[in-house]
């Protein structure tokens, strides 16, 4: 079962063009949605989810029409967005339960059992009879995947699930998005490029509400290899460089400022650097790069 999504687009009341012309065909396993703040993945996020409809467009879930078949596609989805209500005095148990009843399992031993599995996949069992409104953010966004995952959806979307956690709790939370994507469509929507790297198969571009590139991320890192560059300078000499080369990213290291420009050729004063999935997205979203999909 593959999400097919052609030709998607929105444009909001205030002439925002959220979505323009969106295209992605997204396998079962980990795929990440990479763009910055404000690039549309949201917007895309929730009209996947049948939050929000878009301006023209189709999107298929299977067989199932995701605009015209809302209420069969909702029974098969699973939705962690990205800040979601709690009721901060409900236990954990408590509060699944209930989200389990929502969902329609009615059977009251099947709901005890599925609940049971849920908390202790999401590492939470033990903390099931604890009030919600105690927990830390690593532990509000695993119960946020156990709500996420009632009714073994066949998609399960995040929205930047791993944003203000902590380095511990973001490991713990990439472990568990990557056994649950194993079997299902995993739709991962993030600025932080490491979780794309280190969990997705799959994954796509965007920005300004365009796909800019989609494909396989070693294979994109593949195509840029050998086209990085960089070099240590003074901070006052960055925007010259800006001027000068067509420099993706800039940063601090022990004090000096290091650049990384994109380039098919060698630059003069430059080192070669080796080609990650970060000089990727920085080199898309500054628009030196453009891309076909990428099989």
């Amino acid at each position: 079962m593959n999400l097919e999504i052609q030709g998607l687009s929105k444009t909001y009341s205030n002439g925002t063009k959220a979505l323009q012309d969106v295209s992605l065909s997204i396998p079962p396993g980990m795929f990440g949605l990479l763009g910055p703040n404000g690039a549309g993945k949201s917007t895309l996020m929730r009209t996947i989810s049948t939050l929000q409809e878009p301006d023209s467009g189709s999107i298929s879930l299977g067989q199932l029409n995701v605009l015209t078949q809302k209420d069969q596609v909702r029974r098969i989805l699973g939705y962690l967005p990205q800040e979601f209500g709690v009721y901060p005095k409900v236990s954990a148990w408590d509060l699944l339960d209930h989200f389990a009843s929502l969902k329609g399992i009615t059977n009251k031993s099947e709901r005890r059992n599925t609940v049971s599995e849920l908390l202790e996949l999401t590492n939470l069992y033990q903390h099931r009879k604890k009030a919600i409104g105690g927990f830390s953010g690593g532990m509000k966004q695993r119960f946020g995947i156990a709500q996420a995952l009632l009714g073994n959806p066949k998609l399960v979307i995040v929205d930047e699930p791993t944003a203000g956690l902590d380095p511990e709790e973001r490991v713990r939370f990439h472990n568990l998005l990557s056994d649950i994507g194993r079997n299902i469509i995993v739709l991962l929507s993030t600025h932080i490029v490491s979780d794309v790297a280190d969990l997705c198969s799959n994954m796509a571009v965007i920005n300004q509400g365009k796909v800019l590139l989609s494909g396989k991320p070693l294979d994109m890192v593949d195509l840029i290899k050998g086209k990085i560059w960089q070099k240590f300078i003074e901070k006052e000499e960055v925007e010259e460089h800006q001027s000068q080369f067509q420099v993706i990213s800039t940063r601090l290291v022990v004090g000096r400022t290091l650049i990384r420009a994109y380039s098919n050729e060698s630059l003069a004063g430059f080192d070669q650097g080796e080609a990650d999935l970060e000089d990727v997205y920085f080199a898309a979203i500054k628009g030196f790069l453009t891309l076909e999909p990428v099989a």
